[in-house]
């Protein structure tokens, strides 16, 4: 018991050692010098290649589809398409309950954007792969597509994917997610001012140095070994035990360095396609995108638009916020719900508003899927939320941060989503921030605390 004690207090003195003290990172050396592994960096004996023929059209129904070309074409060792897939329809989220499945691993009937994969072909080089990508033939019927969220939730707007009616998707709650705190119309009407403004972007690609990719080993026994650079080993693993059914402990999933991501590489859209082609051949393949599929078929952060309504008293308190906003998830859902959703509880800001009307829609278009992108769902919130705040208080003719000092919500406060703030410390950030970039403000908000209600 003695020796147990002496070494959590040893411990406990190593940490005191380490606070306040700067460290080079453990994998610096290997990234600066080129030692670092990363998963393309392994070869293996008899390795095959895969490509992908992806459609030319955002919109369009498969008639037919001959890979007989492909198949004679020197090289080619295995042509895949929709029938070969155990499961071919997924979602990313299912695991966590967000569904339905709505995504296509190769597409069937249809095609629903620009670059979704129909046929994918497996050869001795990347050249041979690739040259006989460009032998299929796929008979397409072209159909109307959508690119404005507004214009897809429009009735008869042209149906992007046949799982969501009505071009959205459809929660718990209904078509949208909903936050209703107080009495939005009473805010309003108490207001001195209101002004709605309408903020929007666009798709962002994460431009990660190191492409998508996996390479997989079969290791006999029907067992496989995948080395990626996902950024999300158990979504991965237990979405392409289903679309592949097959039992989790016979896929070996090995992720290591990743060489950018930014959100970029948590959907499973290269693994579940590359171990089924091992699989069916029984030897290597590596799956790896190419800097235009990284570009044009990965998933961006969501094309977004917000439209704010605000209620301002003239002593620059928020007495009522509207919020209306739109998710563009492209063809399919992947991450984008969960998104929207962020979005409906981020939406009132670090701010007290006695009253708040929120909808947020995820909505289903003709472009390429979106997903993930560090801070999804809050980050183009905020670009907005903030932006809106500097006019509220040039509306007012007051300084910003001191505006945002009176509504900056404390300890106690109740959030729109009827959560107490705890620990908010907001306060005291702009007092700190004030001081470091010289921004005088007035001395009764440098008096006032996160602790106090009161200024």
């Amino acid at each position: 018991m003695e020796l147990r004690k002496n070494y959590f207090a040893d411990e406990r003195k190593d940490d005191l050692h380490e606070i306040g003290q700067s460290r080079p990172r453990s994998d610096a050396p290997g990234h600066v010098t080129g030692k670092t592994a990363y998963f393309a960096d392994r070869s293996f004996p008899g390795l095959l290649h895969l490509k992908m023929v992806r459609s030319p059209h955002h919109h369009a129904r498969i008639r037919s589809i001959d890979t007989s070309a492909a198949e004679k074409h020197p090289g080619v060792v295995r042509v895949l398409t929709a029938k070969d897939i155990p499961h071919n329809l997924y979602t990313i989220l299912i695991l966590i309950q967000v569904g339905p499945e709505d995504e296509y691993v190769l597409a069937e009937d249809k095609v629903r954007w620009k670059g979704e994969a129909v046929v994918a072909v497996v050869a001795e080089t990347e050249r041979a792969a690739q040259e006989a990508v460009d032998k299929v033939k796929v008979d397409y019927e072209v159909l109307p597509a959508v690119f404005d969220m507004e214009e897809a939730l429009k009735p008869g707007a042209p149906p992007v994917n046949e799982h969501h009616p009505g071009n959205f998707y459809l929660y718990d709650s209904g078509d949208h997610r909903k936050v209703r705190f107080g009495d939005i119309e009473k805010g309003f009407a108490e207001a001195d001012h209101i002004l709605e403004q309408t903020y929007a972007s666009s798709p962002i690609e994460q431009a990660p140095t190191e492409t998508t990719g996996c390479v997989v080993v079969p290791e006999g026994n029907d067992r496989f070994t995948c080395h990626t650079n996902t950024q999300a080993m158990f979504f991965t693993l237990d979405n392409t035990s289903i679309i592949l059914q097959m039992p989790g402990h016979k896929l070996h999933m090995v992720g290591g360095t990743v060489g950018g991501g930014f959100g970029g590489k948590v959907d499973v859209i290269v693994e579940p396609i590359a171990i089924l082609a091992a699989r069916l051949t029984g030897r290597p393949v590596s799956f790896i995108y190419d800097r235009y599929e990284e570009m044009q078929i990965s998933s961006p952060r969501a094309a977004e638009k917000i439209v704010i309504k605000d209620g301002v008293t003239k002593d620059g308190r928020i007495v009522g916020r509207k919020v209306t906003g739109y998710t563009d998830a492209g063809a399919y859902s992947r991450h984008s719900p969960y998104g929207a959703q962020k979005g409906a509880a981020h939406y009132p800001g670090p701010y007290t508003v006695p009253n708040v009307w929120i909808d947020t829609y995820c909505v289903y278009t003709n472009r390429t899927p979106s997903s993930a992108m560090r801070g999804f769902g809050v980050t183009i919130a905020d670009f907005a939320l903030e932006v809106q705040m500097d006019k509220l208080a040039r509306l007012i003719g007051m300084d910003p941060l001191e505006f945002r000092f009176v509504n900056a919500y404390r300890d106690g406060d109740m959030k729109a989503h009827r959560q107490p703030t705890t620990g908010a410390a907001l306060i005291e950030c702009m007092q700190e921030a004030s001081r470091a970039a010289n921004w005088p403000v007035a001395e009764k908000y440098l008096k006032m605390s996160s602790y106090k209600q009161g200024a």
